[in-house]
């Protein structure tokens, strides 16, 4: 049986999740479901009922950077995982996204100011800024596993003011986030499915070409 993926597309996490099914080609069960209507199978499988979570032979992978390894271990036609900085992920989903998260909602946040929280993350960006200095992507000369692990964060972040992130000193990081946003993996991911319900015809994804 295709493993299952419960996925909500403007989701990051499961925006990562679909990026590495889609370069690995391997075929799988699409589920998109609202974050306000829930699904009652993904709470079945998954109580934290929080995406993405995939179903492979009856075990449930619940984080989705696990999802990116597990389908990339089957197939990684591109050698994402040769070029890959697992410190530089580990930061995005740590101390960036908390940062993220308290200037993108700063309201649910008590005592959080999200200016401060701003620059914060920004130092994050810099890190980054300063890599693609000297190289085209993260990974280097292609892109691998350590772009597309932290990319959709990034999107989040730019997209709260996106005036005010392009005014900001990193052209290359600009740069590599907007050649993202024009390419057609990212069009792939982000086409919009209706909301998945028991009864529906099975969505393939990647779509078979």
């Amino acid at each position: 049986m295709r493993p299952i993926l419960y996925s909500f597309r403007r989701c990051p996490y499961a925006m990562r999740a679909r990026l590495a099914i889609a370069v690995s080609g391997i075929e799988v069960e699409l589920r998109e479901i609202l974050l306000r209507d829930k699904a009652p199978e993904l709470l079945a499988a998954s109580p934290k009922a929080t995406v993405p979570v995939m179903i492979v032979d009856g075990d449930v992978i619940e984080e989705s950077y696990d999802i990116m390894l597990w389908t990339l271990s089957k197939n990684d036609p591109e050698t994402w995982l040769k070029r890959h900085d697992e410190a530089l992920v580990a930061e995005c989903d740590g101390s960036f996204k908390s940062a993220l998260d308290r200037y993108k909602y700063g309201n649910r946040f008590e005592d959080s100011d999200a200016i401060e929280q701003r620059s914060i993350a920004s130092g994050y960006l810099m890190k980054l800024e300063d890599i693609l200095s000297t190289q085209t992507y993260l990974s280097g000369e292609k892109p691998g596993m350590t772009d597309m692990s932290v990319i959709t964060f990034v999107r989040q972040f730019a997209n709260v003011d996106r005036k005010w992130f392009d005014a900001e000193p990193w052209p290359n990081l600009i740069n590599w986030l907007d050649d993202f946003l024009n390419s057609p993996a990212f069009a792939d991911i982000m086409y919009k499915y209706p909301k998945w319900v028991a009864e529906a015809p099975v969505t393939l994804f990647p779509e078979p070409k």
